[in-house]
């Protein structure tokens, strides 16, 4: 692949990269090992958010794709996967991460066009999801079943077995980083799969899809392009599908979880947060800073767990305010494909007019903007969907914006005048994803710890974790566990045999 350094203006850069990126490239259904067109012929547009023009054009699939896919899958899975050793299925999956990262900046490339995040974070998060596969081939290997003690006269023990067939529906905030997360257990444990990318992030899925040919076995790995209604919606309903796993908002994953239930399809949901991060008045303010900034401002804070609700002493709140005005600037909005450049714009349409509108509810609430709140002023970003980074000061926990998941690079600053308050407004919301304190008293942490509600707590430090970490949420955020060796859990059933033992006459 040509380099992919790009020094001209934003238009031209992303006119040269498109051109890059695409060519010779068509961007179809994967299904049974091979590129198809959906059977309506039908397409749609993905877009380059960073100018608001379309990259190319993707099959729009429908019910009669989805249940082909299916089918190819449910094929592959009874012929050979299910069958296949974990030691063989490792070799297998790790040549195909080999190719992966023989294209990583190809991959990087077709990410950061997408979603307009920089083209360092894609490439960061394009390795994150190779990595991901590759732990999850060797954790599978030591995913085993267990010899129950039962007596001199019966001899019990425990199959662990894939559930089949597994529908996957992806975000479009982290494509590859989450197909790692959740195609990487599936087929580990033995799955076949047929993955759904969201519409408007299909680029790097698919293309990852058509590097595996050649590799995986035909049928083992099915990408379906499309929109929900018309693509998700029956793979949620298929009779096929024996595992479902979504993430993105709410009231989808509700949609998941009602359909599922018609087949007793289990579902692994990890769905929106409202994360707040406490800082205690011992906490090194700075870091901090720094900390809560990264939290809110990477990816644009189109981030599931972003930190968006910062609750601070009120003995600390200015002097933390001041150095997270000073933190919070390191993320002016730039180009995403040039070299420095930490924040992009975000990633379509309907997420740029979210943010407007939060941001002039919050104002209309009663909290002050004291940063941003508005589209950046240069004239080079005007095409694109870019946004500055937001802060709101003086938030009271009731507001919209301190309890709905914007998804924008906007912070909520909240202040609290002691522990239980502290703990209280953490917990005051009706997501539990993720969490962060910041103190240098690691009694106080570890209480803090149990006392939030949250799948992942984070001490001195944002977005920690990484593979084996479990990531999963409480309440309204969602249930079952990614990122682990316990995810494998979420795609198998554990099957118990007894065997009756007669005496022997020797």
């Amino acid at each position: 692949m040509a380099d992919t350094t790009f020094t001209g203006t934003l238009e031209q850069n992303h006119a040269q990269a498109i051109e890059q990126a695409m060519d010779g490239l068509a961007i179809d259904a994967w299904i049974d090992g091979q590129s198809v067109s959906a059977r309506s012929g039908e397409r749609f547009e993905t877009f380059d958010p960073a100018v608001k023009e379309p990259i190319t054009s993707v099959a729009r699939c429908e019910e009669s794709d989805i249940d082909r896919a299916v089918t190819a899958a449910r094929a592959a899975f009874e012929r050979e996967w299910r069958t296949t050793t974990p030691q063989d299925r490792a070799a297998i999956i790790h040549e195909w991460m080999a190719t992966l990262r023989d294209h990583l900046d190809e991959l990087a490339l077709l990410e950061s066009l997408d979603t307009g995040k920089p083209l360092a974070n894609a490439r960061e998060e394009t390795e994150d999801a190779i990595s991901f596969f590759e732990y999850y081939v060797s954790v599978a290997q030591a995913h085993e079943g267990a010899n129950l003690p039962t007596g001199d006269h019966a001899h019990t023990y425990t199959r662990i077995e894939p559930y089949g067939v597994a529908g996957l529906i992806l975000p479009w905030n982290f494509p590859l980083l989450l197909t790692g997360w959740k195609v990487g257990a599936a087929l580990a444990a033995g799955n076949t799969v047929v993955c759904k990318p969201s519409e408007e992030a299909p680029l790097s899925i698919t293309r990852i899809a058509q590097l595996s040919a050649g590799i995986l076995p035909d049928g083992v790995f099915n990408v379906v392009n499309g929109y929900g209604e018309e693509a998700g919606a029956p793979l949620t309903t298929h009779a096929d599908v024996d595992k479902l796993s979504f993430t993105g908002s709410v009231p989808v994953g509700q949609l998941v979880m009602k359909a599922a239930a018609d087949n007793v399809t289990p579902v692994t949901l990890e769905l929106g947060g409202k994360s707040p991060f406490i800082v205690f008045p011992d906490a090194d303010i700075e870091a901090a800073a720094e900390t809560t900034a990264m939290g809110i401002y990477y990816n644009t804070g189109q981030t599931c767990d972003a930190c968006s609700r910062i609750l601070v002493h009120e003995s600390v709140h200015d002097e933390f305010v001041a150095a997270f005005e000073d933190a919070a600037a390191a993320y002016q909005p730039g180009d995403p494909l040039v070299e420095g450049t930490e924040m992009g714009p975000l990633s379509f349409q309907a997420q740029h007019e979210k943010v407007s509108k939060y941001v002039s509810l919050g104002t209309e609430e009663g909290a002050r903007v004291i940063a941003g709140g508005e589209p950046p002023l240069d004239n080079e970003l005007a095409d694109g969907w870019f946004f500055e980074p937001t802060i709101f000061d003086g938030v009271d926990n009731t507001m919209r914006i301190a309890q709905d998941e914007i998804f924008g690079p906007v912070q909520c600053i909240i202040t609290f005048s002691d522990y239980e308050e502290a703990i209280e407004l953490a917990n005051d919301v009706d997501y539990g994803l993720a969490s962060g304190v910041a103190t240098g008293d690691m009694s106080l942490a570890h209480r803090a710890a149990a006392d939030i509600q949250a799948g992942s707590v984070w001490i001195n430090e944002y977005f920690g974790g990484g593979a084996g970490a479990p990531f999963g949420g409480y309440k309204y955020s969602g249930f079952g566990r990614e990122c682990a060796k316990e995810t494998l859990d979420e795609y198998t059933h554990t099957k118990a045999v007894g065997l009756s033992l007669d005496e022997t006459d020797l």
